[in-house]
């Protein structure tokens, strides 16, 4: 059975958000066009940002309603990567908090997409 290991956010601009994303994940895409941006993480999770004006067929949805998770290794990393992303301008709509699952904050990117940053709780 195939495996998933890409995500395609859609976007209003892929070039915009290849900007976004490549200084939030530090590095550059392995792919760009005006109409499709890719980035290959270390994971090996492929994220793929295409135009929400030329996907086919027609993107039904906005932004924001699925999340983009990075989990990090301490309840430590999530503060500190909250500031450094404030620090690049980057909305955060939920601060630091404890939840069920651990420490977490969730970001916005510039389509509105979610993104999640937590350390899962000590079992």
């Amino acid at each position: 059975m195939p495996t998933p290991n890409f995500i395609l956010l859609y976007v209003d601009s892929p070039a915009a958000s290849g900007e976004f994303y490549g200084e939030l994940l530090q590095r550059k895409p392995v792919e760009a066009s005006p109409t499709f941006v890719l980035f290959a993480l270390e994971s090996g999770l492929m994220l793929g940002l295409w135009s929400r004006h030329t996907v086919q067929p027609a993107a039904m949805v906005p932004g924001g309603g699925a999340e983009l998770a990075f989990p990090v290794g301490r309840d430590a990393d999530v503060d500190a990567t909250c500031v450094d992303w404030k620090a690049r301008g980057v909305s955060i709509i939920q601060e630091p908090t404890v939840m069920d699952f651990g420490r977490t904050f969730v970001a916005l990117d510039p389509d509105n997409h979610r993104l999640r940053v937590f350390a899962p709780a000590a079992e």
